[in-house]
């Protein structure tokens, strides 16, 4: 990262520990701070109260699941702008999964698990290149 701006601030919600951690030293180790949360209300509660630059969301969680806070985030006009990107094990079908939907629009990047820290760090850079600045 090369900007004189404020260190952007990443969510990442997973409710695996292991994958939390992984991403969590991965961007810091890359010069984000980091945000973390175990589930998707835990989430969204952050999302409110800290308003991150981007937020990194896993699909497969318990209820509420990564789709419902996915759509949550959309629906809400104070955090619909914040960039996401899914982060899921079966990317294939989810893609069209949501690209079907009429109510949200898609998200501004997909992660398949497993990844590669080069395509997480990658997807991180360009989604938040062309995000307009979160208010």
């Amino acid at each position: 990262m090369t900007s004189t701006s404020p260190t952007p601030r990443i969510l990442v919600v997973d409710d695996d520990p292991d994958i939390v951690k992984y991403l969590e030293l991965i961007l810091r180790d890359n010069g984000y701070e980091v945000l973390t949360a175990p589930g998707g209300a835990e989430g969204l509660a952050l999302a409110r109260s800290e308003r991150p630059n981007l937020i990194c969301l896993d699909i497969a969680m318990p209820e509420p699941t990564g789709v419902r806070v996915y759509r949550d985030l959309r629906d809400d006009p104070e955090l619909r702008s914040i960039p996401v990107v899914m982060i899921t094990g079966v990317l294939p079908q989810f893609r069209e999964f949501i690209h079907r939907r009429k109510r949200v629009p898609p998200p501004d990047g997909y992660i398949a698990k497993p990844f590669e820290v080069a395509e997480l760090l990658a997807t991180v850079e360009r989604v938040l290149g062309a995000a307009t600045p979160v208010s």
